[in-house]
């Protein structure tokens, strides 16, 4: 009876997408995160751990709108310690949720080169050894067909950054300390 047709929308708009790969991307590329998952301080479940934060930062982000970067980083320092007992104490998880709330105002500004340069940057570092010729053919499409499915996708390869200031004694040897005792 409406003279005006609505159209129901049924797939979420491309800034959800990119916010989502963006989020992905900015977690996979997370030193302590990576080392966690890498070293399965979660559990043999560390993977699923990492994705489903992943997908419990934006459903946050998209149900809570009044969520800031002091927000994030809380939940991330507090994910951290629950679920791979790691007490990220390096100012890390301040940066990386400033990186995706960044990419939050980006995305809703439609803004999507940022999110592309990332997924193209960090598919490439550290990748050399990569059996994927189709990489290089692939970043002209974009960003969206990253596939990290396992604890090595990650691209960041560095030397891992401790988020503790390592114990050196009078002999200069360093007291190696377990994750779990701290």
């Amino acid at each position: 009876m409406s003279t005006h047709p609505e159209e129901p929308t049924a797939t979420p708009p491309a800034g959800t997408n990119y916010l989502d790969l963006g989020i992905t991307l900015a977690l996979h590329n997370w030193p302590a995160l990576t080392l966690a998952v890498q070293s399965l301080w979660g559990g043999p479940t560390s993977v699923d751990k990492r994705d489903w934060l992943c997908g419990a930062i934006s459903e946050m982000l998209a149900t809570r709108p009044e969520t800031d970067s002091y927000d994030l980083e809380d939940v991330l320092v507090q994910v951290m310690t629950d679920e791979f007992d790691v007490d990220v104490d390096d100012e890390s998880a301040a940066a990386v949720a400033d990186q995706i709330m960044e990419m939050k105002a980006q995305t809703e500004r439609g803004e999507y080169a940022g999110i592309q340069h990332i997924g193209r940057r960090g598919r490439g570092m550290g990748e050399e050894d990569s059996d994927d010729d189709e990489d290089e053919e692939d970043e002209e499409d974009g960003a969206m067909d990253v596939d990290m499915d396992d604890a090595g996708a990650p691209a960041l390869v560095r030397a891992p950054r401790e988020k503790v200031e390592p114990e050196v004694d009078d002999d200069g040897f360093t007291t190696v300390v377990s994750k779990k005792r701290r």
